[in-house]
C-alpha cells in the first residue's frame, strides 16, 4: 500500500511460504487478518490459495508477478482487536485507499473528518507558523466524488479540514490512525466484500457476504464467497474465545508501548512548554534590552545636552568673573582718586587758612574741587552699585553652576542604580454466525453497538453542522446511487448495527424468502 517488496521464489514455493516470508519481513504478528491478492488472467481480483504453489494458480503472467498484501478479514472493533501498531497502520492505509477510491462509500462530512485525522497522522499537530495556507495542496484527502458534488475550491476544502486538524492538537500520530479506523468502521461498506450475483428470479444483486443460497455468473466467485464466509466465521469464533498466550503477550507488549509513548508524549509536551517559556523569556529580555538601549541613548543625549549647557554656563561665569574683576579694579581706582581728592581738599583747606589773601581764588578753586569731589562721589557710588550688582550675578551663576553639577551627579547615580536593577532582572468485517464451540463465550454484543458519532455527542454535533454547510454547496444532479441509498438510510435512521439486529430477527427460512423476493 505504501511500499513495494520484491522476493525471489522457486516454482515449488507455496502461497503459505510466500505469505510467511512477507509477514516476517515487515514484522507482522497479527497475520490472521491478511491474505495475498492478485489479478487473474481475466482481470478479476482473487485471493491466493496458501496451500497451493504460487505458479500453479491463475496469476496474470507478468515479470515480476504482481501480488498485493491486503487485509482479507476485518475486526469488529478496531480499538480492541488491532494490537500492533504495524497492523493498525496497514488497516489505516487500506481503508484510506478504499475511501479515496470510493470503494467504501463515505458521506462528505465524514470524509472531511477522516481527512483531518489523515493529516494529523502525516503532519502531526497544526502549527500556525509552520503550516502555511496551501500545506495540503499536494495531498489527496477526499474522494473525487465528493469534490465533484460540491462547488468548493481547494482553499475552501483546506479550511474545513484545517478546522478539524487544529482540534486534534496533542493527538499522537498512532492514536490518529486508530481514531480514523474507529470512525471508518461505522461506514456501511466498511469491511464488506461485494459480489455481483443473482437470485432465483434472476434479479441482479450485490452480495455482502452471508450464508444463504445464491447464483453467481462465475463458479470461482462462489468459492471465493464461501472462503470469505468461512474466514469471517473463524474470526467470529476466535473473538469469542479467551485470548491465546500469544495474543495476551502482544496485548501486554502493545500496552507497554502505548504507556511508553504516552510518557514520551508527556515529556515532549513538558520540554515543548519549557522551550516556549524560554523563547518568551528571551523575547521579553530582548524587548527590555531594546527599551533599555533606547532609554540609555536618551540619557546619553540628555547628558550631552546638560554638559553643553554646563559648558555654556561655565563660559558665562568666567566672563562675569572678568567683569567683576574689572569692576573691582575700577572701584579701587576710584577709591584712590577719591582719597587723592580728599587729600587735595585737605591741602586746599590748609592753604585757605594760611592764605587768606587769595580767598577768592581759593574759594573758586575750592568750589571746583568740591564740585569735582561731588562728581567723584557720585561716580564712586555708581561704581559701588555696579560692583554689588556684578557680585550678585556672580553668586547666582555660581549657584546655577553648583546646581548643574548636582543634576549631573544625580543622573550618573540613577544610571548606575538603573543598570544594577536591569542586570538583576536579566539574571472489520461485519459477519454473523449462530454456531458455538467448546470454550466459546456466547457473545452477541455486536448487536448492541453504536456508531462512533452516537457515542460522541460533540462529534455528532460537529458532523451535523459540517453536513449543513456542505449541503448549501452540493450539486444534487451529481448524486450517485450510493448517495441516494445513504440519504435514505439516514432518513430512516438506519445504520449497519441496526441492520444487523434486523436481519437476525426470525429464522433462516424467513431470511431466505425475503432474499428471493427481492
Amino acid at each position: 500500500m505504501d511500499a513495494e517488496l520484491e522476493f525471489a521464489i522457486l516454482p515449488s514455493t507455496t502461497g503459505k511460504q510466500l505469505f510467511n516470508q512477507i509477514v516476517k519481513t515487515i514484522g507482522l504478528r497479527e497475520t490472521w487478518f491478511f491474505g495475498l491478492q492478485y489479478q487473474d488472467s481475466k482481470g478479476f481480483s482473487t485471493w491466493l490459495k496458501l496451500n497451493k504453489r504460487v505458479t500453479a494458480q491463475d496469476v496474470r503472467r507478468e515479470n515480476p508477478l504482481l501480488i498485493k498484501f491486503r487485509a482479507k478479514f476485518y475486526p469488529e472493533d478496531v480499538a480492541e482487536e488491532l494490537i500492533q501498531e504495524a497492523t493498525q497502520r496497514l488497516f489505516f492505509l487500506q481503508v484510506k485507499e478504499g475511501i479515496l477510491n470510493d470503494d467504501i462509500y463515505c458521506p462528505p462530512e465524514t470524509a472531511v473528518l477522516l481527512a483531518s485525522y489523515s493529516v494529523q497522522t502525516k503532519h502531526g499537530d497544526y502549527k500556525k507558523d509552520y503550516h502555511f495556507p496551501g500545506y495540503l495542496s499536494r495531498d489527496k484527502l477526499l474522494p473525487q466524488r465528493v469534490l465533484e458534488q460540491h462547488k468548493l475550491n481547494k482553499e475552501q476544502w483546506e479550511n474545513r479540514i484545517k478546522v478539524w486538524h487544529v482540534e486534534h492538537k496533542g493527538v499522537l500520530r498512532e492514536d490518529a490512525m486508530v481514531e480514523y479506523l474507529k470512525i471508518a468502521q461505522d461506514l456501511e461498506m466498511y469491511g464488506v466484500n461485494y459480489f455481483s450475483i443473482k437470485n432465483k428470479k434472476g434479479s441482479e444483486l450485490w452480495l455482502g457476504v452471508d450464508d444463504f443460497v445464491f447464483y453467481a455468473p462465475r463458479l470461482r466467485i462462489n468459492k471465493r464467497i464461501l472462503a470469505l464466509c468461512m474466514g469471517n466465521h473463524d474470526l467470529y469464533m476466535r473473538r469469542r474465545k479467551p485470548d491465546t498466550i500469544e495474543v495476551q503477550q502482544m496485548k501486554a507488549q502493545a500496552r507497554e508501548e502505548k504507556t511508553k509513548r504516552q510518557i514520551e508524549k508527556a515529556l515532549l509536551e513538558r520540554e515543548k512548554k519549557k522551550r516556549e517559556n524560554a523563547e518568551k523569556e528571551t523575547e521579553k529580555i530582548a524587548r527590555e534590552t531594546m527599551e533599555l538601549m533606547g532609554r540609555l541613548k536618551q540619557i546619553e543625549e540628555e547628558t550631552k545636552k546638560a554638559q553643553e549647557e554646563l559648558k555654556e554656563q561655565t563660559r558665562r561665569a568666567l566672563e562675569l568673573e572678568k567683569e567683576r574683576t574689572f569692576a573691582q579694579e575700577e572701584a579701587e581706582r576710584l577709591e584712590k582718586e577719591r582719597r587723592a581728592a580728599e587729600e587735595a581738599k585737605a591741602a586746599l583747606l590748609q592753604q585757605s587758612e594760611s592764605q587768606m589773601k587769595n580767598q577768592e581764588n581759593l574759594a573758586t578753586e575750592l568750589a571746583e574741587l568740591t564740585s569735582k569731589i561731588s562728581l567723584l562721589e557720585d561716580l564712586k557710588k555708581e561704581k559701588a552699585d555696579d560692583t554689588k550688582r556684578w557680585q550678585k550675578r556672580t553668586v547666582m551663576v555660581e549657584v546655577d553652576l553648583e546646581r548643574a553639577k548636582e543634576v549631573l551627579k544625580t543622573k550618573d547615580i540613577q544610571d548606575c542604580v538603573q543598570g544594577d536593577h536591569d542586570e538583576t532582572d536579566e539574571s472489520s468485517a461485519e459477519a454473523s454466525a449462530e454456531l458455538t464451540s467448546p470454550g466459546m463465550v456466547r457473545d452477541r454484543s455486536e448487536e448492541e453497538r453504536m456508531t462512533e458519532a452516537q457515542k460522541n455527542k460533540r462529534l455528532q454535533k460537529h458532523l451535523k453542522v459540517l453536513s449543513t454547510e456542505l449541503a448549501s454547496a452540493r450539486d444534487d444532479s451529481k448524486n450517485t446511487p450510493n448517495d441516494l441509498i445513504h440519504a435514505e438510510n439516514v432518513k430512516a435512521g438506519r445504520d449497519k448495527y441496526r441492520t444487523l439486529r434486523q436481519i437476525r430477527q426470525g429464522n433462516t427460512k424467513q431470511r431466505i424468502d425475503e432474499f428471493e423476493s427481492m
